[in-house]
């Protein structure tokens, strides 16, 4: 007689395990995707608060899916450019370049993009002060790039 149960025990076992399986697979998050290209950026900033950052490699950056994170001695402005920008809190007048809303979006090699920061914004580029410009697509950084502040001419 208990023979008789075998096959169907097997069948039950089998059809709990695909439940199982498909629960986990639907449950589970998607893998995340390829990082984003790296690129190469340089930056250069004044005490008057003009930051310029340059893209030196990479693939071309739409600007509008991209972040730029502009710290100072690793404390970040307290109000941040929302590239492509025209006028933001923080900041003077409209950016130059691809971070400019006018601009053409695309970022390329060679390209130099600036703004200015704003004395309402903080901390101050100081003197001697390290700036440090992260341009980040999707949440992941794809260029960094530091530099000590200058005096203005």
């Amino acid at each position: 007689m208990a023979r008789g149960y075998a096959p169907v025990a097997v069948v039950l076992l089998l059809a709990v395990t695909v439940v199982a399986a498909a629960a986990v697979a639907t449950a589970v998050p998607a893998l995340p995707g390829d990082p984003p290209p790296q690129r190469a950026v340089d930056a250069d900033a004044t005490s008057d608060g003009r930051v310029t950052v340059t893209l030196l490699s990479g693939e071309p950056l739409d600007t509008r899916s991209a972040t730029v994170r502009v710290a100072v001695d690793g404390e970040p402005l307290a109000h941040q450019p929302p590239v492509p920008y025209f006028a933001a809190r923080g900041f003077r007048g409209g950016p130059a370049g691809p971070f400019n809303v006018a601009a053409d979006s695309s970022w390329t090699v060679g390209e130099t993009a600036s703004l200015q920061v704003a004395g309402t914004n903080s901390p101050d580029l100081r003197v001697g002060a390290t700036l440090t410009v992260r341009v980040l697509v999707g949440g992941h950084v794809v260029a960094v790039a530091e530099t000590t502040v200058e005096t203005a001419s």
